[in-house]
């Protein structure tokens, strides 16, 4: 049972308490590689205080509910709720004693002191925002030049885009000297199928093996509240092309705790659908174990 955290007067709450348990037993070193946490507030404050801050999501609620869950490996990405204040994953990837890494956010001139800093705490990538809700932070060109300086620390770059921008990004991403992370499917609308110009921008890009993507979002990128059998059966089914379709070059997040969401999903009903979205036992092993480990080094 997940234990609820007391929540501050002006936060909305975006995560189950107690999600179902899921009746998939997931493969040992099972990785989790899509999660957030926040706060606590008193400890780590909220980057916008004029802002209403998401319920508290601390590393303790998210390392109970991978035990609850049966996954072992995570990394945590560091969400503009707490900004370029990456300490609160920092402590929850110390608190983790080898099983929890991170991504962090920085600003695209972050110095080259900082960038080591971080790769010796635990952090394999740099994360970069191209969302209406969140802003920009950076040009398409000058993470390009990042990315040579990321190559001297052995990260990688992780990209989160409203799908429309594919086309866009799609030519700077591609000058990129280290490997690219396509955040949720590139926040492609499911229920415009794989046919759609975007999706098809997207299985371009991983046609070259410097870019993965993570199949995580099912719930996100279908807008249908899970009352399908199985629930987010477009988003699925858009997941199950790209793992079958790129084995070596996915990986798999809950998205915990949901922020910036139309509703808040069961992270059980999450990890049940990855029978649907990795239907062999090899797909199972590449998306939850062996492409984490390659990627993000354990």
């Amino acid at each position: 049972m997940i234990v609820s955290m007391q929540k501050p007067s002006t936060a909305h709450a975006t995560f189950m308490a107690n999600p179902t348990k899921p009746k998939l037993k997931l493969p040992s070193h099972t990785c989790d590689s899509h999660v957030h946490v926040f706060g606590p507030y008193h400890r780590f404050p909220h980057a916008n205080p004029a802002s209403a801050a998401p319920a508290e999501a601390p590393k303790e609620q998210l390392f109970t509910l991978h035990q609850h869950m049966g996954i072992t490996r995570c990394v945590i990405v560091q969400s503009m709720v707490h900004g370029f204040d990456n300490r609160v994953v920092e402590d929850a990837i110390a608190a983790g004693q080898g099983h929890y890494l991170g991504v962090a956010l920085a600003p695209a001139n972050v110095d080259d002191t900082e960038l080591g800093r971080l790769a010796k705490a635990g952090f394999r990538a740099i994360r970069f925002n191209f969302m209406k809700h969140l802003g920009m932070g950076a040009t398409p060109q000058e993470l390009v030049s990042l990315t040579h300086r990321l190559a001297e620390h052995d990260m990688h770059l992780q990209v989160h885009f409203e799908s429309s921008l594919i086309h866009e990004l799609s030519p700077c991403l591609q000058q990129s000297a280290v490997p690219v992370v396509i955040d949720h499917m590139g926040r492609v609308d499911a229920a415009l199928g794989m046919a759609h110009e975007d999706f098809q921008a997207l299985m371009h890009l991983l046609d070259d093996a410097k870019f993965h993507v993570k199949v995580s979002g099912i719930d996100r990128i279908d807008a249908h509240v899970p009352l399908d059998v199985p629930p987010y059966a477009q988003g699925i089914e858009l997941a199950r092309q790209l793992v079958e379709r790129f084995p070596k070059q996915c990986v798999w997040g809950t998205d915990w705790p949901h922020p910036n969401h139309t509703h808040i999903p069961d992270d059980g009903v999450l990890v049940d659908a990855l029978q649907h979205i990795a239907p062999r036992p090899d797909l199972m092993q590449s998306l939850l174990v062996d492409n984490p480990q390659a990627l993000y080094r354990f």
